[in-house]
């Protein structure tokens, strides 16, 4: 088999959670079975052995500690990239970016 065949595949994922764009990378995306989302698994995080901590990457490592699965709903869903190594997973703002999510339909009380 080629070297190609053999090397896990790393993928790099941007999607919106609460007015914030989140960057993480894993091991695993799929369309989900359920409808419009897409499933992400196996997160990968940077060394913890560094000695320079980003403090985004960690909450991010904090957040998704003990997850084995994510859904994120397709509309969500900035990017997905297959990259080549890993990068640093962060939390970024969303204000002031020229990517625009999905608009969303507000919620109406029907009683």
């Amino acid at each position: 088999m080629s070297d190609k065949n053999q090397r896990k595949h790393i993928y790099r994922v941007l999607f919106h959670n609460q007015g914030q764009v989140y960057e993480v990378y894993a091991h695993n995306i799929y369309q989900s079975e359920l409808y419009g989302f897409v499933e992400i698994e196996d997160y990968t995080f940077g060394n913890r052995s560094a000695v320079l901590i980003d403090p985004s990457e960690e909450r991010l490592r904090n957040e998704f500690e003990g997850v084995q699965r994510s859904f994120i709903p397709m509309h969500c869903v900035v990017r997905i990239d297959e990259v080549e190594k890993e990068g640093t997973a962060k939390i970024s703002d969303a204000k002031g970016q020229k990517v625009t999510p999905f608009p969303m339909p507000v919620p109406r009380d029907t009683s």
